[in-house]
């Protein structure tokens, strides 16, 4: 995630802000090139201070989910991310309303990412081949399922409450169990049918790096559920769940790559570098180019490597957990060049 200003004062502004904390003028993100705006408050009209356009905002503003804008004359009411929702919970609970929240918080930054890439981002109410999002309590259809299928990504309503959350990963044996984790996971299974699917050469190399998805996906879930994860399984893949099927370790890879991805953009424009004090050390690092225009993975991994260490060397000497508990090897490497490989062209 980039660093964003305020247009009247220059103070940093987070990518959720609705205003300055210094200067007091509302604040809106433009997606289309990805800068925030800021307005005067005491103006009738959204009128941008650089610009001097006029915006409206989301619809969903109305509820402190989306500080996003839309154009003023536009007929849509709703951003590009808010039009990705099918279905929203009861706003009426006010635990539905909170975890919502925290669902949406999530949400943004997905499609941030997501925009940033290139990827088409078609909502399926409009598109068939599109995707969108079902948030849901589960109460009422206990079948109900956290996942993707032909393009809906369910989330269900409880991933957003952490003491849940946190008993779920213990319970799976996850080292990381996030709302950003599942939503970056959930799509990665809908670009898997837009990318590879369709894509027969692509597909041919996702095979021979990923196995055959044309195992059975049923067998291979129970068969996951009763025995777990193979003996040696850190050594070719970056979760345990990712050993129950093609599909999953797609999906988990993938996750993985938006994550380090991020956090790579945000070292970036936070100048961030890692020199230990002892020059024998050999986690050195110089966050100095955006992940996103940088073709070679390799740079990409030993950049992140040494970053991810620093930052769970902070968050140990705090007493919270680390920020990356993953260990990435070559055979992980070897997939996210896949994909990395797979995406560049969607940059151009």
């Amino acid at each position: 995630m980039k660093i964003f200003q305020c247009g009247h004062c220059a103070q940093s502004i987070f990518f959720e802000s609705y205003k300055c904390d210094n200067c007091g003028h509302l604040s809106g993100f433009r997606d289309e090139d990805r800068k925030m705006l800021t307005f005067d408050p005491l103006g009738d009209t959204l009128i941008s201070d650089r610009e001097q356009i006029e915006y409206k905002y989301c619809k969903n503003k109305e509820y402190d989910v989306c500080n996003w804008l839309v154009e003023k004359d536009s007929p849509e009411e709703f951003c590009q991310a808010c039009q990705l929702n099918r279905t929203i919970p009861n706003l009426s609970d006010e635990e539905n309303f909170e975890k919502w929240q925290h669902l949406e918080v999530a949400k943004h930054r997905l499609i941030y990412q997501l925009q940033k890439i290139g990827l088409d981002l078609e909502s399926k109410l409009g598109k068939e081949e599109g995707f969108c999002f079902d948030f849901v309590v589960q109460k009422h259809d206990p079948k109900l399922m956290t996942g993707h299928a032909n393009g809906v990504i369910t989330i269900l309503l409880k991933e957003a409450d952490s003491v849940l959350r946190e008993k779920m990963r213990k319970q799976m044996l996850e080292p990381y169990r996030t709302l950003i984790g599942h939503l970056r996971h959930e799509v990665g299974h809908y670009f898997w049918d837009r990318l590879i699917y369709t894509n027969k050469k692509a597909l041919k190399e996702y095979r021979a790096i990923f196995g055959n998805e044309r195992v059975n996906y049923g067998d291979s879930l129970q068969e996951y559920y009763k025995k777990g994860a193979p003996e040696n399984w850190q050594e070719s893949f970056i979760s345990r769940y990712a050993t129950s099927h093609s599909w999953e370790d797609w999906a988990e890879t993938w996750a993985h790559y938006l994550h380090i991805m991020d956090m790579l953009e945000t070292a970036y424009f936070f100048g961030l570098n890692v020199k230990p004090i002892d020059k024998a050390n050999t986690l050195q690092a110089s966050v100095s180019f955006d992940p996103y225009t940088e073709k070679d993975f390799d740079v990409i991994i030993e950049t992140c490597v040494p970053l991810s260490f620093a930052v769970n060397s902070m968050n140990r000497a705090m007493g919270v957990p680390d920020v990356y508990p993953f260990i990435i090897t070559p055979n992980m490497v070897k997939k996210m060049k896949f994909i990395h490989k797979l995406l560049l062209p969607k940059r151009a």
